[in-house]
Parts: C-alpha cells; structure tokens; sequence
C-alpha cells in the first residue's frame, strides 16, 4: 500500500484502485498528465480486499473520482456474479455515505489470453455488472472488454507482457484511451 506524505497535495485526487492491472500501470501520471491522479493498486486484490480496505485507502483521500478495478482476480476464483456485486453494493455505499459527491467508475473485468477459458463467464458478470451500476447514482462503468477485443471478439494477442494476464504498454493505451472519456476535467 502506498501512503501519500503529510506534504502531499490531496486535492483534486483522482483515485485509481483495484489488482494489479491498476498497480502495475507504472505511466499513470504521464496518461492523464493534466489531472491529479494517485495509483493505490495492490496485486492479487479481490472486491472483498477492496472492501476491507476503504476505510483505509479510499475515504481518508476524499478523491474526486475513483476508478475502480476489481472483479477478475474474482471471476478467477469462481466467486458468483451475486457475491461480487453485493461486495461493489458494499464499497459503493460506504464511499457514496462518506463521499457523497465524489463519482465511481468501475472499470470493467478485462479479457486476457491467460483466462480466456473463462470468456463466458467475464462476459456474463460484465453483462450484470453494468447492468447494476446503471441503476446507480454517480457511477459509471467504463468498458475495456469490448476495444480489447477484435471483430470476431476475440482478445487481442499482443496486448501482454508474457504471462497473457497483465498488459503492456499498448493494452494501457487502450484502458487510457477508454478511461480519458470518464475522467473529470478539473485539473491540478
């Protein structure tokens, strides 16, 4: 976990959290070199981790915007479309009671090559997923399963570093140019 010095300037923050796929997204800063943005990913992360850590990790920053990243690590594991989402309910009202005017886009699950046997499974709690959250207030869901894919919707093989999990540079550039459409105009 990263923790922001006393100095750190805390306003404006947007927030990024979730697994690895946040945690490793090293140019962060330099995607959205306008906005005051803070990576707080941690691999291996499931929603029930992100849970237990918003007190900690989210409300203290009071961010503008949080864009979350959870749900693959629990597809993986075969949690049930039902359990991830009463664990998205769960984080989404301690931030919208703490946080009343802050915005949560949840980010969704991502294809990869690594879990692409579970490719029904991801379209399907995507599928449930934004269907949830479009009956939300101020929360979006930000769809990088779709411009992952080619037109046969297959996942796009050069995405990856070489476990086919975690993606490149030119997978990130694909989130950032998803992400740049949701993110808040205010900058630093």
């Amino acid at each position: 976990m990263i923790l922001l010095h006393k100095s750190s300037d805390k306003s404006n923050v947007i927030l990024f959290t979730g697994s690895s796929s946040i945690r490793l997204w090293k140019d962060l800063t330099s995607s959205f070199p306008n906005h005051h943005v803070l990576n707080l990913g941690f691999g291996g992360s499931e929603m029930a981790d992100l849970l237990y850590y918003t007190d900690e990790l989210i409300l203290p920053l009071r961010p503008i915007q949080i864009f979350i990243y959870e749900g693959d690590n629990d597809i993986s594991k075969g949690r049930s479309e039902d359990q991830i989402i009463a664990l998205a309910d769960s984080i989404l009202a301690r931030i919208q009671t703490q946080l009343p005017k802050t915005e949560v886009i949840f980010i969704s699950p991502k294809p990869s090559l690594a879990r692409w046997h579970l490719k029904e499974n991801y379209q399907s709690f995507n599928k449930v997923f934004k269907a949830w959250i479009d009956k939300q207030n101020n929360v979006r869901y930000a769809d990088v399963w779709t411009p992952m894919t080619d037109e046969n919707g297959n996942v796009l093989k050069d995405i990856f570093i070489q476990d086919n999990l975690h993606l490149n540079e030119k997978g990130y550039k694909i989130w950032t140019d998803v992400i740049r459409k949701y993110i808040k105009a205010s900058p630093r």
